[in-house]
């Protein structure tokens, strides 16, 4: 079914085809094994096609955008794997709006509102990945969020169908969105405003400044491994546990940054779970908080999972 679909793919799309492509060369972590069927679509088009097929035949479809904020399973990922890291990447400002596809880096988006003088996305500067998992994460740093100038979000729905859904039909909330699983995000409008450049220029740079000074940006990690509980600091508790620079194979909780899990050397994916499991269980243990995930895990099983 997979070669069948691949070959179904080649002839009605441009997308570019790999059988079990080594997901680890397209993650942050670098941790992944293979994908059964790894797609690269080249345009808009080419994905609503591709997406039409995979799901005329039934394969189970993941959504990968620039490899960051997830842990990939050794084992890999079956079924397809769609990449945007090729494709939706247009940008452009009219006025005071800004255009962005979901596939388009948020450092990329971030830079054409400041230099068009437009306040209201520049904390978000430096923040890693697409605009796709910004949205369906509702990203955010230095106290603004992704959803707080958002207009509306285009999509591909469950049905394949091709909606355009206005903000106040989502819901947002800190690291969360109301997107179903099986929404495939294309592109996003955001309403801006003019500002002194001044202004947004010293936000810009303090939002540069404040990642460079407290994470690990030279270390191979997905981000900020869990969320913030309220009134409260992951990597805070995490440091009061005394894990931080804790080490399980080549997996190791940042110096740095204790929110911040890096591939020190060639780390697995069961070394990366080990401490997760190992951080959230001591801090559990010593805090009575149950740490939430915001890194997605992907191509485990529920056991390896489970209590995460």
């Amino acid at each position: 079914m997979i070669k069948n679909t691949l070959e179904k793919i080649k002839n009605k799309t441009s997308s570019i085809c790999r059988l079990d492509e080594p997901l680890k060369k397209h993650t942050t972590y670098r941790i992944g094994g293979p994908a059964e069927l790894m797609i690269f679509p080249k345009n808009k088009v080419d994905l609503i096609k591709t997406i039409q097929i995979i799901n005329e035949n039934k394969i189970q479809l993941t959504i990968l955008g620039s490899g960051s904020n997830v842990l990939i399973s050794d084992k890999g990922i079956k079924g397809a794997v769609i990449s945007l890291k090729n494709s939706l990447k247009q940008v452009k400002v009219n006025r005071n709006e800004l255009y962005a596809e979901c596939g388009a880096m948020l450092g990329k988006i971030v830079k054409l509102a400041v230099k068009n003088n437009l306040i209201g996305l520049e904390n978000l500067n430096g923040v890693p990945g697409t605009l796709g998992g910004a949205l369906i994460m509702n990203a955010g740093a230095w106290g603004g969020e992704i959803s707080e100038n958002l207009s509306c979000v285009e999509l591909i729905n469950s049905k394949n169908e091709l909606k355009k859904i206005k903000k106040d039909e989502i819901n947002f909330s800190y690291r969360k969105s109301s997107f179903d699983n099986s929404d495939i995000l294309l592109s996003a409008e955001f309403k801006l405003r003019e500002a002194e450049k001044s202004i947004i220029s010293e936000n810009f740079l303090k939002a540069q400044s404040g990642r460079r000074n407290t994470q690990p940006l030279d270390k191979r990690s997905a981000g900020s491994l869990f969320k913030n509980p309220k009134n409260n600091s992951a990597g805070k508790l995490i440091d009061e546990a005394g894990l931080k620079g804790f080490v399980i194979g080549d997996a190791k909780i940042s110096d740095k940054h204790a929110n911040f899990f890096i591939n020190n050397g060639d780390a697995s994916s069961e070394d990366m779970l080990k401490l997760i499991k190992k951080a959230h269980s001591t801090v559990k243990e010593k805090f009575s908080i149950d740490l939430e995930l915001e890194v997605k895990l992907m191509g485990f099983e529920e056991s390896q999972i489970k209590g995460l």
